[in-house]
């Protein structure tokens, strides 16, 4: 059925008009349609629906995956990149039985190592070079195109050991051939963050942008802060991940008082962390909100930027002949005691709450998971 949202507070949006019209084929029309159900936003921000660039949904296929639906619309994430769940060995079964049946737009980052994270950090996807086969990741590649969205790889010690940097470098190699941006996981060296960001180019991810890991932060030394600030400089895009073990408030503040701000706000969410430090993409964003990101610029590192990255409209959304795809929230009032990676705490006064989301001519309500008082699991780990 086609629909009507009014009484909304546009954000990220281009010249929006005072009220949305979607017609029968879930597209945005250029003017009223004749039976629509009307959606009354009673005042609600209306956004480019929220896009998660870094999650983990092979749920099945991987020992850490989560259900989409649970990083999805349920939450007001309407769009999402599984980040290397699946290698070429496994793609074919996250293909089938979660990015098509999806009611999600979901694309892929397809892991550099054969095997994906089919048993994470237990059974390492990199062990040695038996663990790449370049030419079956190509055929793979090639064969879906329309959702894989780029390469990823862990350039971690507790992944690559002491194969050290040739798995980013392998990594690299294919995602030039396949013309795709490589996102790159950064954490405990080897290889050291100062042998990564040479090697990326534009478009290139870094995820886990504001981890606190010793010897694995972007604010190391002030030589490797110089390297992180020219690497974004260059287009190199920089990726929060938050993650159980990877996301450290005191870095993300110093870098955003630095007036380094990320590309994209993402959760990395799975298993170990969806009932905490993460629990879901509002609460991320949230917290950047708190440590001093603008209302703004929130929004488009959870919108259009990672949207672009899926090669999906963002700011030009509500322009008529697109498929509606959009999230309406609040930025409410609140008092919640909240946690990163390393255990430190942040009190919020404002969090983002979503409250419904629209794709095609489907409304579905959402809400935002919170941290219950005693719920938090222990911080750290190595994702």
């Amino acid at each position: 059925m086609a629909l009507t949202i009014k009484n909304f507070r546009p954000l990220g949006l281009h010249n929006p008009p005072a009220e949305i019209h979607i017609d029968d084929d879930g597209l945005v029309a250029a003017r009223p349609v004749a039976g629509a159900a009307v959606i009354d936003a009673e005042g609600a921000y209306l956004s480019p629906g929220w896009c998660d660039l870094h999650v983990h949904v092979w749920h099945g296929g991987t020992d850490i995956s989560v259900r989409a639906s649970e990083a999805g619309r349920e939450t007001g994430v309407t769009a999402m990149a599984d980040a290397g769940s699946a290698g070429e060995a496994s793609f074919h079964g996250l293909r089938e039985y979660v990015i098509d049946p999806a009611a999600e737009t979901i694309r892929a980052f397809l892991n550099i190592g054969s095997i994906g994270l089919v048993a994470c950090n237990r059974v390492p996807e990199l062990i040695d070079m038996r663990s790449i086969d370049i030419d079956r990741t190509l055929a793979v590649i090639e064969a879906n195109r329309d959702v894989i969205c780029g390469i990823k790889v862990r350039a971690s010690g507790v992944i690559v050991g002491a194969w050290g940097i040739t798995p980013l470098k392998i990594a690299k190699r294919v995602a030039e051939i396949a013309n795709l941006p490589l996102m790159v996981h950064v954490g405990e060296p080897p290889p050291l963050i100062d042998e990564v960001l040479p090697l990326l180019s534009a478009g290139d991810i870094v995820t886990h942008c504001f981890n606190g890991k010793a010897a694995g932060s972007l604010m190391d030394t002030d030589a490797i802060w110089r390297m992180a600030r020219d690497a974004a400089e260059r287009g190199v895009r920089m990726d929060v991940g938050h993650g159980v073990a990877s996301f450290d408030f005191d870095v993300a503040r110093r870098a955003l008082e630095q007036g380094f701000a990320p590309f994209a706000i993402s959760t990395d969410l799975h298993r170990n962390n969806i009932h905490g430090p993460v629990h879901d993409l509002a609460l991320t964003v949230s917290k950047l909100h708190a440590l001093g990101m603008g209302l703004e610029d929130c929004v488009h590192a959870i919108a259009e930027a990672p949207r672009s990255v899926l090669g999906l409209p963002g700011a030009a959304g509500a322009t008529p002949g697109l498929r509606a795809d959009f999230t309406l929230f609040q930025l409410a009032d609140a008092d919640l005691e909240v946690v990163d990676s390393m255990g430190k705490t942040l009190r919020l006064e404002q969090a983002f709450t979503p409250l419904a989301t629209v794709i095609g001519t489907s409304h579905r309500p959402a809400r935002a998971r919170r941290p219950q008082p005693g719920s938090q699991p222990e911080a750290g780990g190595t994702r």
